[in-house]
Order: C-alpha cells, then sequence, then structure tokens
C-alpha cells in the first residue's frame, strides 16, 4: 500500500510537472522558419503576423529564411526539429501539397511530419491580360484558346507551381489546350506580360495587385470560389462556367508532429488572437487574401484535400517531373 502510494505521488508529481511545463510555454524565443527568401507572400505573412504572436506569447518570434529546393529545405527542417513548439514552419501550399506531388525525393510527408495549427490566409489567383489586349472576359480568353489549339501564351511563375497547377486545372475543365511559358517566379513573368511578349498569365493576387490597381493589367477571372473583396466586380471562374472550379495558396503555421497538443492549442490561440486584429487583417485584405484563422483539425483537412486534388490534376494532364 505504501509503495502503491509512492507510485501515485511520483506520478501526480510527474504530471504536474508536465503541465507546469506546458502551462509557462514559451520560455524562450520561438523560431519561425519560412522556407522562401525575403520579399515573397510567405516571408511577408510571417513578418505580418510575428510581432503580434510576440506580444501575445510574451516571447520573441524570429523569422528565419530557409530557402531552397522550392521550399522543400526548410520545410524538412522544420519536420526534423524537436517537438517542442520553439521551431515553427510558415507552411503553404506549394511545399505542403504540391511538392509532395511532383517530387520524388521528398524527405517529408506533409500529413505525418507536422501538427497543423492554423490557416493565415488564402491567397487567390487571377488570370490577367495586358491593358492594351483585346481579350475583356474569360470567355474571350476561351474562344481564343480554342481557335488556336496550342498557341496562346499562358505564362505562370514556374513549372510545378500552384500557379502552374492552376492553370492545368483551367485547361482541363475548358477543353482548351495553352502554351505554357514557366518564368523563374511572378517578377519576370509580369514584365514579359507588361512588355507584351506572353498573352496572358496566371498569378497571385498579391504579385498582380499593384499592376491591376494602376491600370496596367486587366483581370479577367479570380480562382477563388468567392469574389474577392479586392476585386469585387472581377467573377469566379465557378461562376464563369467552370462550376467547382477552385484554386488557392493557403498559408500558414505548424509545427513538428509530436508537439505537445497544450502547446498548438496555445499556438493556435495565439494565432486567432493576433488574426483578430484589425490592423493584422487590413493588411493582409490589402494584398488580395482572404484572412482568416482555422482549427488544427480544419488546416489538415486542407492539407491533405489540396494534396489529393493536384495529384489528380498531375495524373490528368500527364504531368511528370524530375
Amino acid at each position: 500500500m505504501i509503495r502503491n502510494t509512492a507510485v501515485a505521488a511520483c506520478l501526480l508529481a510527474l504530471a504536474a510537472g508536465a503541465h507546469a511545463q506546458t502551462q509557462i510555454y514559451p520560455t524562450r524565443p520561438v523560431r519561425l522558419i519560412v522556407p522562401y527568401a525575403p520579399g515573397g507572400n510567405v516571408d511577408i505573412t510571417a513578418r505580418t503576423i510575428s510581432p503580434g504572436l510576440t506580444s501575445f506569447l510574451g516571447q520573441s518570434i524570429v523569422v528565419d529564411n530557409r530557402p531552397g529546393a522550392g521550399g522543400n529545405l526548410g520545410v524538412n527542417l522544420v519536420a526534423r526539429a524537436a517537438p517542442d513548439g520553439y521551431t515553427l514552419l510558415m507552411g503553404s501550399s506549394g511545399p505542403l501539397s504540391i511538392n509532395p506531388v511532383i517530387f520524388k525525393d521528398v524527405q517529408y510527408d506533409s500529413l505525418k511530419d507536422f501538427a497543423p495549427v492554423s490557416t493565415v490566409h488564402v491567397v487567390p489567383l487571377v488570370i490577367v491580360v495586358n491593358q492594351k489586349s483585346s481579350m475583356a472576359s474569360i470567355q474571350d480568353l476561351i474562344s481564343r484558346m480554342k481557335a488556336n489549339p496550342g498557341k496562346v501564351t499562358m505564362a505562370t511563375a514556374g513549372a510545378g507551381t500552384t500557379n502552374h497547377f492552376a492553370m492545368e486545372l483551367f485547361a482541363t475543365m475548358t477543353g482548351t489546350r495553352p502554351l505554357h511559358v514557366p518564368y523563374k517566379g511572378s517578377g519576370p513573368a509580369l514584365t514579359e506580360l507588361l512588355g507584351g511578349q506572353v498573352e496572358t498569365l496566371v498569378d497571385q493576387l498579391t504579385a498582380s495587385m499593384g499592376y491591376v490597381r494602376d491600370g496596367r493589367l486587366k483581370v479577367l477571372a479570380i480562382t477563388s470560389r468567392q469574389r474577392s473583396p479586392a476585386l469585387p466586380n472581377v467573377p469566379t471562374l465557378d461562376e464563369s462556367g467552370l462550376k467547382g472550379y477552385e484554386a488557392s495558396t493557403y498559408i500558414g503555421v505548424l509545427s513538428p508532429a509530436g508537439t505537445p497538443k497544450s502547446v498548438v492549442m496555445r499556438l493556435n490561440e495565439a494565432v486567432r488572437k493576433v488574426m483578430s486584429s484589425p490592423d493584422v487583417v487590413e493588411k493582409l485584405r490589402a494584398l488580395g487574401t482572404e484572412p482568416g484563422a482555422s482549427s488544427p483539425e480544419d488546416f489538415h483537412k486542407m492539407i491533405r484535400e489540396e494534396l489529393v486534388k493536384w495529384r489528380e490534376v498531375a495524373r490528368r494532364s500527364n504531368l511528370k517531373f524530375d
């Protein structure tokens, strides 16, 4: 009886210690890994929310850019990090839901190696043309492509990007065959579109928004299911006849798999708090995004559903990557 009492007391002490440890998390600075170079969507998102996370958690959130291999390098770093909540990932659909489809040497499992915390926002894509283009609607573009199969140039930020897969989904659903012109990022693609070297571009709204606002580009359609508050007069592809079409880039916070549930929920609470800030929401909406926190479960579901969708697009379009 004495032994049982001692064992019980020991277990209670261990449980109390573990509870106390999670209650005081974090006790030191937290790294937020951005798997891309500074200046892009994911980096801007991390630097927009990190001050609010720092304030809520009481410890510095240090943004750490680890670019390379299309985002795989930084994502793999987090997948192999200690599951203690001190190394987080600013993840996005590229490395989490597309890279596993197109690369054979991905060393992480998007569904098993991470504990999703929360989404931060979703970035719609747009189909844009030069303001001087004779095309004024998505129907004009579809008609042009059907009349000139394999000849109408459609640029993207690169082969294997969300933009590229969105283009392939568009081609499949419209029965068209554009001439894909991949660039190394949105910047070069936009330069060529403005210069007239390509006819149209599938791009993230955040990258094209400045040129749309100053009148140099016009948007034929947006790829999200609902219209964007930033472009309320631009129709979605879904309402333009491509029923069910949806393609966006999600961005959110993740922790390594095995992170204590209490830590994940504290981080989720912190993200929700930050995303309730009018200032943060205004900054993200100004970029043309759709801000919104989620539960860890809903974020995990989003990653899984996107994996399934893009794998099917790759199969139907016979996309093969080395």
